[in-house]
């Protein structure tokens, strides 16, 4: 990676270039899929990249990352005085409360939802889901609040959602409109996306697709209490309020070794080793270390996200030095590293014999409600067409990523797909859900065998795989 002024060598800033490759040799050996990261010391990038086909200008689902910037939002209105840490959250929504206003959820406010201590005793994320094209805040404010607010914490994706929808009611925007002026710009940050549900109120705990490299900076941007670049963009007292642990740490046996019970702020985790994050499934990390002054973010495919934070503290926490070091060996070594990472994705015969095929499937039945598949390879170039509520047409080119669009999962998503024979005669697809994290890894083995689905999304969890029998053939 070529340095810049907003780039420096890891030793110039007191942590070996062997560290940064031990932690990278760490997580693959591991298993564990990164798809970018970006590590800054002292608000210097000391390396970075990106296993390719996904790149730095390519924005990636942050999933509940995405919380933070909700929090940012909300600290914004409560600075411009806008809004207070203690006004109660069913005076922003008359239009919306159940026939009978319970005590608990009368006693509900806005910090409470920040820390996730609303009172209610499960994540409400299944009610919105279950809600549909309903009215999102009318569901959530309807459920049962068995615990007085502010005495219980659970981990709540419908409170974060809230927080974007009391942004929307008192500015008359999408918190991503509002972030945008007041956060996104001064940062530098270019595209972003949040979807929004059918009332147009954006997902706030989930959905927003950031760079993984804007990622950091909003990373720096904590570290350094608010300001970017000598502009004060968030108010010090609070990012302080955003990443103290509000809810207590865990005092159960264990707790002190995980970073899921070292206590909770404003839409922020808080870690072992004086260390806090803004995290989302899958993998998707922004970790200040403000003793070691460093920034971590990171946008992945991963089922143990855990493993990731232990190779961290070990591997670079652990070996940062307080002094600028000697140039290493490593050096070179790591600029090459980053510039060659590549994803892990079935080896495939280079150059593809060319052999014109056209096969027909029928899927067993699956949640994803595929019902047939056509497979047609003529030279070159194919066609994957998926038949079912939504039909599909992915276009591939042997030895090749080709990018298009795929509709799934009740949305368009963007796809980069990659396909060619392998020794044994199988014909391997990857499907690539390139934004959000996922992908297919379709097989083929041989004319009379099934084509094969297998979804390595992290939350399918191991062995979801589709099987459609071959129905008939022209090879």
């Amino acid at each position: 990676m070529p340095l810049s002024p907003d780039q420096a060598s890891p030793e110039s800033q007191g942590l070996p270039s062997g560290a940064v490759l031990a932690w990278l040799d760490a997580l693959a050996a591991d298993g564990l899929e990164l798809h970018g990261f970006t590590l800054l010391r002292s608000g210097r990038v000391l390396a970075g990249g990106h296993w390719f086909p996904y790149g730095p200008e390519r924005v990636h689902h942050l999933y509940s990352l995405s919380k933070a910037f909700a929090a940012a939002g909300v600290g914004l209105l409560i600075h411009e005085g806008r809004l207070r840490l203690d006004d109660r959250v069913v005076d922003f929504f008359p239009d919306a409360l159940p026939e009978v206003v319970g005590g608990h959820l009368r006693a509900m406010r806005v910090e409470d939802l920040l820390t996730m201590r609303t009172g209610h005793a499960a994540d409400t994320t299944d009610v919105l889901y279950a809600a549909g094209e309903e009215d999102w805040v009318r569901a959530v404010l309807a459920q049962p609040v068995e615990f007085t607010p502010g005495t219980h914490f659970v981990y709540n994706s419908g409170a974060s959602f809230l927080l974007s929808a009391l942004v929307q009611r008192v500015t008359g925007g999408t918190l991503l409109d509002y972030l945008r002026p007041r956060l996104l710009d001064p940062l530098g940050i270019g595209e972003a996306a949040w979807p929004s549900n059918a009332q147009g109120v954006n997902l706030g705990g989930w959905g927003l697709h950031l760079r993984t490299g804007d990622a950091a900076r909003f990373g720096q941007l904590l570290l350094n209490r608010g300001v970017w670049q000598g502009r004060q963009v968030l108010a010090p007292a609070w990012v302080d309020a955003m990443s103290g642990a509000h809810v207590p740490p865990g005092t159960n046996p264990g707790d002190e070794r995980s970073d899921w019970a070292q206590g909770y702020g404003y839409q922020l985790w808080r870690c072992r080793h004086g260390a806090y994050r803004a995290d989302g499934a899958f993998g998707q990390f922004c970790v200040v270390m403000p003793g070691q002054d460093m920034v971590l973010a990171v946008t992945a495919g991963v089922g143990d996200m855990g493993r990731v934070l232990d190779h961290t503290w070990t591997h670079l926490l652990g070996a940062a030095q307080p002094s600028p070091l000697p140039p290493g060996a490593d050096t070179e070594g790591l600029r090459v590293r980053c510039a060659g990472l590549t994803l892990d994705v079935p080896e495939i015969l280079d150059p593809s014999p060319l052999r014109d095929v056209q096969a027909h499937f029928t899927f067993d039945p699956n949640d994803e409600g595929w019902e047939a598949a056509t497979l047609t390879v003529t030279g070159e170039h194919g066609t994957l067409v998926l038949d079912g509520p939504t039909p599909n047409t992915v276009r591939f080119t042997l030895n090749a990523w080709e990018e298009q669009t795929l509709d799934t999962w009740g949305t368009t998503v963007a796809l980069t797909v990659r396909a060619g024979w392998q020794a044994d005669g199988t014909l391997a697809l990857t499907l690539l859900l390139i934004e959000d994290g996922a992908r297919w890894e379709v097989r083929w083995p041989a004319p009379d065998a099934p084509l094969t689905v297998g979804l390595c999304a992290p939350h399918y969890g191991e062995g979801h795989t589709l099987s459609a029998r071959a129905s008939t053939l022209n090879a």
